[in-house]
């Protein structure tokens, strides 16, 4: 949102807000089978706190198939995560969500967190809905390009943001 289209007002403590919420509201989500792996030592809080970066939460999922263990939902759902558990292939369910948030306008940007370039379509469908773009990829070597480029955004949990 630029500055000029912000229009401010007072609120009871005399401090500006902006009357459609200053900050973004930000759409995580997480493809739990290609980020949770043993060779990026990937932290959830990580994942959430790049998200955050672009604004308040709206919803932060966390997609995993059924062959996810009860300790891991436990540990994500005490971080504040919604856990989706499907029955196969966690693709498109999670791809359906972020373009169902894009279509209905749940959030202002939508982040998703993987290496799969099977989530390229929902990004463009997010990016034609006029929505900001995340792309959060594991590590260096989990970065999937094609993603990476259709996203408006990207950050890489070893460090390398681009905006």
């Amino acid at each position: 949102m630029t500055a000029s289209a912000v229009r401010w007002r007072m609120d009871l403590f005399g401090r500006g807000a902006d009357e459609d919420d200053a900050e973004p509201r930000v759409a995580l989500f997480v493809d739990g089978p290609n980020v949770l792996r043993g060779e990026f030592d990937v932290d959830l809080d990580d994942v959430r706190e790049a998200a955050a970066a672009a604004g308040r939460p709206a919803t932060t999922r966390l997609y995993v198939d059924e062959h996810a263990t009860p300790e891991l939902i436990q540990a994500a759902e005490a971080r504040g995560f919604e856990v989706v558990v499907t029955s196969g292939d966690v693709d498109v369910k999670l791809a359906v969500d972020l373009t169902r948030f894009a279509v209905e306008g749940r959030a202002d940007v939508v982040a998703v967190a993987s290496r799969d370039t099977d989530f390229k379509p929902a990004i463009e469908a997010a990016n034609a809905c006029g929505l900001r773009t995340l792309a959060i990829a594991p590590g260096e070597h989990g970065r999937s390009d094609a993603l990476r480029n259709a996203a408006g955004g990207s950050v890489t949990l070893d460090g390398d943001v681009d905006a």
